[in-house]
């Protein structure tokens, strides 16, 4: 019989050593919202980090296809980012260029290393939703501008070209390996497109799945899968080359195909998927990281 999902753990504080950088000024309402899109943000994070199963990835009952996190530290790096996202909102409501992100970016990810003992948990995850935390701040800001648009939308118009201008600037990325080896966009391509496959793919799932009366993590696994069956998840790439991406896309579409996670027995199915991910060392993370991306969008984008 298929395991049950253990209860979430306790999440410890970290305390940080970087400061995350304000942004220029931010009136009391603006402080609100931001902190707002800070909660929502890290909620995302651990709702996708708790799910279970989810093939090859870290889960409450093992590391998956990791040898270096398990859950504890991927719950210890989303204490460790609390106020990146409310940083990033306040910066997107002074209509920050991108290069003042990047900054609260880096900040974050060195609150996350030290919080992981060096480990990369959430890097995608500080790029994806710090830009759409930035921009529901400027949607806030500058409503007669940006107001009835929605976070994808935005981040594409106001930074999308500098995003693509910036993959220059990092060169030494396991993205930008990727990139170069198999010509897949990756994170900041989706970023920079205003995140298509959050839209195309991640919120329809989701939206199906709700609509079935699915929810919790049940409909974060569905989700998943949906993303995992379509996108060029550049991890896959890394760790499996273009046979590994093929592979866990056509597992992925299979499972879709049998009834996905309204079928009967789906968690059983998922097991085994993720015995045969960790045999191969097959991890998605980058499905993963739009899991939270998804999660984010439809809350910022589903609120006045």
């Amino acid at each position: 019989m298929p395991l049950e999902p253990t209860p979430p753990l306790a999440l410890a504080r970290v305390a940080p050593t970087a400061p995350i950088r304000p942004a220029r000024h931010a009136g009391v309402r603006a402080a609100t919202l931001a902190r707002r899109i800070d909660a929502l943000c890290l909620h995302a994070l651990r709702d996708e980090a708790l799910a279970w199963p989810k093939p090859g990835l870290v889960t409450p009952r093992d590391a998956g296809s990791h040898r270096d996190m398990d859950i504890r530290t991927f719950l210890a790096s989303v204490t460790a980012l609390d106020g990146a996202f409310a940083a990033m909102a306040e910066a997107g409501a002074a209509d920050a260029p991108l290069a003042d992100l990047q900054q609260i970016g880096i900040d974050a990810e060195l609150r996350m290393r030290a919080a992981t003992a060096g480990v990369n948990t959430h890097r995608g995850a500080i790029f994806n939703l710090g830009l759409l935390a930035a921009a529901a701040g400027l949607r806030a800001a500058q409503p007669a501008r940006w107001g009835g648009q929605g976070c994808g939308r935005i981040v594409a118009r106001r930074w999308g070209a500098a995003i693509v201008a910036a993959r220059a600037q990092a060169p030494g990325t396991h993205g930008n390996a990727v990139f170069r080896a198999h010509a897949a966009g990756g994170a900041r391509a989706e970023a920079a497109a205003g995140f298509p496959t959050v839209h195309g793919v991640g919120l329809p799932a989701l939206r199906r799945l709700r609509g079935a009366g699915v929810d919790g993590e049940r409909a974060v696994v569905g989700c998943l899968m949906a993303l995992m069956a379509r996108l060029d998840d550049t991890n896959l790439l890394w760790r499996g080359g273009a046979d590994g991406l093929a592979h866990a896309r056509a597992a992925a579409l299979a499972f879709e195909a049998d009834g996905g996670v309204l079928a009967e027995g789906w968690t059983a199915r998922l097991c085994a998927l993720h015995e045969d991910f960790v045999a191969r060392r097959l991890s998605p993370g980058g499905s993963a990281d739009l899991v939270a991306a998804t999660l984010v969008v439809e809350a910022l984008d589903g609120q006045p």
